[in-house]
């Protein structure tokens, strides 16, 4: 990546996106980048939308910090600016490989491409590779090109990828219909293989660090689809089209930025295990922006709190891990305990469910389909929140819109935000003088269009937040860790 001029940036960068979810494109784009990165080219990762489980596998098989672009949460700046800092935080990037949601022009409505794939292309000014999953078709391939082709000329399609190939009959008659049809180029062969197919569950993919601690092969796993790609995909003629990416504007402003009323730093702890892992980047290098000193530590596996001044229990399956989180009994009476002294605590979505006080799991209801077989046991949790969370009985995926109903610690009353839930629990038995803090204009949250129960400083939402989007989460978060030391007397 280099600089142009004071207006503009070069960034070699593609696309890759398909007619559809499950078209292998995550497989496909793990690949690619383990193949890249295995070249020795320092390829910077990206996601299209807020999936957190996808850019972790990007960031373990890169070493570089992969982002989240959005064009419902973020204005057009913002992903530019989050896309240009991405490229050179960690170290400049030599291209960027940005991995689409869904289908292309899947977005947030039916009549435009707000929260599409599609309108990132734009904003991004990207080539687009498709992935096309062809099992049972082969020129029939051509027309479902010709109609992404056609759908918007303002898209750049510069090539085809067929996914789940069969034999060399399929192949060479699938390519020659495409290339004759379309005028594209297959710039992939991706052969049917079951061995490289990444373990799915309830929420999607099982999460990298899941995976690298639980999974035997996990590593064998990966190079097996970095070999499969590699084997498939023309690398050499990928990074040509990377290097012909037009110029980009500069972003007009940046919001990575260092906080310059801070003297000095407070200490907020993240939850960081197979039970809790879904963070956005943005969100904590926005928080050591802000004034914090992150200290990772498990719920799972440590027996107690380290210092804080803060803390933040993140997303992640803390119903697969019941049994162990209600095991590890001192650090739940700790998180308990910090609670009532006034500890600013914010837990999101998976977080939220372990503050409450029981988990249950096992029941069979509407939001079990697809879902990771659990026990049918009832768990203690940690109690700093009332509430009974049961998983199973719904399944909620929506963007949601909300606004603070009262002074919290992610910011003050009348802050409004665009956000984000995605899980298969409800929470039942709260009180009805139970405190809210998030009055919920799009999507579900907690009760009766409601998020945000709160208790002391103890916060805990459905909603997931993305700092680059709601910029008051991580200055109210950590003014509120400041406020809680002076408190202390520290």
């Amino acid at each position: 990546m280099q600089l142009e001029n004071s207006s503009v940036v070069t960034i070699p960068r593609i696309l890759i996106s398909a007619d559809r979810s499950s078209s292998g494109k995550t497989t496909i784009v793990s690949g690619l980048l383990a193949a890249l990165t295995s070249k020795e080219y320092k390829v910077q990762p990206f996601k299209v939308a807020l999936d957190y489980i996808d850019p972790s596998y990007h960031s373990e098989i890169t070493g570089r910090r992969a982002r989240n672009v959005d064009g419902y949460l973020m204005d057009e700046n913002t992903i530019l600016d989050v896309f240009t800092h991405a490229c050179e935080v960690d170290g400049k990037a030599d291209l960027a490989v940005i991995e689409g949601v869904r289908g292309l022009y899947e977005g947030l409505e039916s009549k435009s491409d707000i929260g599409s794939t599609a309108q990132i292309a734009k904003i991004l000014k990207c080539p687009v590779i498709l992935v096309i999953d062809v099992r049972s078709i082969t020129r029939s391939a051509a027309a479902i090109v010709n109609g992404y082709l056609s759908f918007d000329p303002e898209i750049n399609i510069v090539g085809v990828i067929l996914n789940n190939v069969g034999n060399k009959k399929h192949e060479q008659k699938t390519s020659e219909a495409i290339e004759y049809y379309t005028g594209l180029p297959v710039l992939g062969i991706i052969k049917r293989d079951k061995s490289i197919q990444i373990s799915m569950r309830h929420l999607g993919l099982v999460p990298a660090i899941e995976g690298r601690r639980r999974v035997d092969d996990f590593d064998s796993r990966i190079e097996a689809i970095k070999n499969h790609v590699s084997a498939g995909v023309d690398l050499n003629k990928i990074l040509e089209i990377a290097n012909h990416a037009p110029e980009l504007p500069k972003p007009k402003q940046t919001i990575f930025t260092h906080a310059k009323n801070k003297k000095e730093k407070v200490t907020i702890g993240v939850a960081l295990d197979e039970a809790f892992n879904f963070y956005y980047h943005n969100n904590l290098e926005l928080l050591e922006l802000a004034g914090a000193n992150l200290v990772f530590f498990s719920p799972l596996h440590d027996k107690s709190l380290p210092e804080l001044d803060g803390l933040y229990i993140g997303g992640g399956y803390p119903e697969l891990f019941a049994k162990e989180l209600e095991a590890n009994d001192s650090i739940r009476k700790a998180i308990l305990e910090a609670s009532k002294l006034g500890l600013p605590i914010y837990g999101e979505c998976g977080g939220l469910m372990y503050l409450t006080e029981k988990l249950t799991t096992g029941v069979k209801g509407e939001g079990a389909y697809n879902m990771a077989e659990m026990p049918e046991s009832t768990y203690k949790m940690v109690g700093a929140l009332p509430g009974h969370t049961i998983m199973g009985l719904t399944r909620v995926v929506s963007y949601n819109n909300g606004t603070l109903d009262c002074d919290t610690v992610i910011g003050k009353k009348g802050n409004s935000f665009i956000g984000h839930e995605f899980h298969h629990s409800e929470i039942r038995d709260i009180p009805d003088d139970a405190k809210f803090a998030i009055k919920i204009t799009r999507g579900t949250g907690i009760r009766e269009g409601w998020d945000g129960l709160m208790v002391n400083k103890t916060l805990g939402c459905y909603a997931h937040l993305e700092a680059a989007s709601y910029r008051d989460f991580a200055i109210s978060f950590v003014d509120a860790a400041f406020e809680y030391r002076q408190s202390c007397g520290k």
